[in-house]
């Protein structure tokens, strides 16, 4: 891991918000991203998104995302294919990225647009492994680990400012693991 940020990468971590668990019937109602490189964050991006369908109370406790706020959003179509074009061909990272991806997707398919090819880093999966000593992985306590500042936790923009510092803490606090000085 060590090498990729030295060598010029490009890195992009994400995260959605949606409308609850399940991709068949779910739909995404907020993508947040950050692309950064070994000397730090590129651009930034953050859509809310109108999922044609009613928020649950209990995502709109957790997320702080509401109908109204949604209801003049664009549509995941028209969305998909900036972020699409944000992605690039850089690394893609997040925190249980497999869930985002899924979500991802699916609304790429039933939108009729290509599903992404980028090689995927979950910093869950490396956290675990470059922090051996942690009992719980989950993002906030991992941020907390490392002194990094939650502004909104479970908006995906936040989400995704934080994967990316977990990100570049965790190749630095395994880099003597890594056999890199």
């Amino acid at each position: 891991m060590f090498r990729l940020i030295t060598s010029g990468e490009t890195f992009v971590a994400f995260d959605t918000e949606t409308t609850g668990l399940n991709t068949e019937n779910c739909r995404i109602i907020e993508i947040g991203a950050v692309r950064f490189d070994q000397n730090g964050i590129i651009d930034t991006f953050n859509s809310l998104i109108n999922p044609d369908q009613e928020i649950p109370l209990n995502i709109t406790e957790i997320t702080n995302i509401n109908n109204q706020m949604v209801k003049d959003s664009p549509k995941i179509y028209q969305v998909l294919p900036k972020f699409l074009d944000f992605l690039t061909d850089s690394i893609v990272i997040g925190h249980n990225i497999q869930f985002d991806l899924r979500f991802l997707e699916a609304e790429c398919l039933r939108n009729n647009f290509p599903v992404i090819k980028n090689t995927v880093i979950d910093t869950l999966q490396f956290s675990r492994w470059a922090l051996p000593e942690l009992k719980k992985y989950k993002q906030s306590i991992i941020a907390d680990y490392f002194g990094v500042n939650i502004e909104a936790a479970h908006r995906a923009y936040d989400d995704a400012r934080v994967c990316g510092n977990i990100f570049l803490h965790c190749i630095k606090a395994s880099a003597q693991r890594q056999k890199v000085n």
